[in-house]
């Protein structure tokens, strides 16, 4: 079943895009605006993962060679179990949980935002300057979704006063603490220059 999951989870993610389109079309007149900023974001998430792994789906190489250098660019540092883990078992986890609970734990929607905003702003900037490069998989929806809907999170708790000091004090370390141990501390764990978790050909630059 894993294995089945290194190779399609950004596919079976595009399918989790439609059914949770769907569910907050049908949905939606029901919920409060921050709950539907919070199922956009979610959704924005699986189509940003089919940009980077699928259409067009060069992520993983552009990560491997143009930012850390390597010569083994379908695999090194970066590896599809560490693919699956980060952005599988941790980020779907995180959004799915901030959607899910919204109002009730507001601190989750400000760690969301943030790891939000840093994966936009690491492709429309860092990983453009580090690939000298104006595009890369993943800056399309950047800056046609994911920026878009972190303006409407701030719009929308600011009009509504949802979030206070203590989400703050709470959500931010938060996104540090999960930026380490979700992502930082599995690549530094999971590297492997024999693993046999490695990228197609399709995922690697030309």
């Amino acid at each position: 079943m894993e294995e089945y999951l290194r190779k399609h989870w950004y596919d079976i993610g595009g399918l989790l895009s439609i059914i949770t389109g769907v569910y907050l079309f049908a949905q939606y007149q029901h919920m409060t605006n921050y709950q539907i900023v919070m199922w956009v974001q979610l959704i924005t998430l699986f189509v940003h993962q089919i940009e980077e792994y699928r259409y067009v789906g060069t992520f993983p190489g552009t990560f491997n060679k143009s930012f850390f250098g390597s010569d083994l660019p379908d695999r090194y540092p970066f590896n599809t179990q560490i693919s699956l883990f980060i952005n599988v078992y941790f980020l779907w986890t995180l959004y799915i949980l901030a959607a899910v609970l919204a109002e009730k734990a507001m601190f989750l929607g400000v760690t969301t935002v943030i790891v939000t905003i840093g994966n936009a702003l690491s492709h429309t900037i860092i990983f453009n300057i580090t690939g000298r490069t104006l595009y890369n998989a993943g800056v399309f929806t950047s800056l046609t979704l994911l920026a878009p809907t972190s303006y409407y999170f701030f719009k929308v708790i600011n009009a509504d006063n949802l979030v206070t000091s203590t989400d703050y004090a709470i959500g931010i370390p938060l996104s540090l603490i999960l930026l380490y141990f979700g992502f930082i501390k599995v690549m530094i764990d999971h590297k492997d220059k024999d693993t046999k978790f490695t990228f197609p050909e399709r995922c690697l630059l030309k």
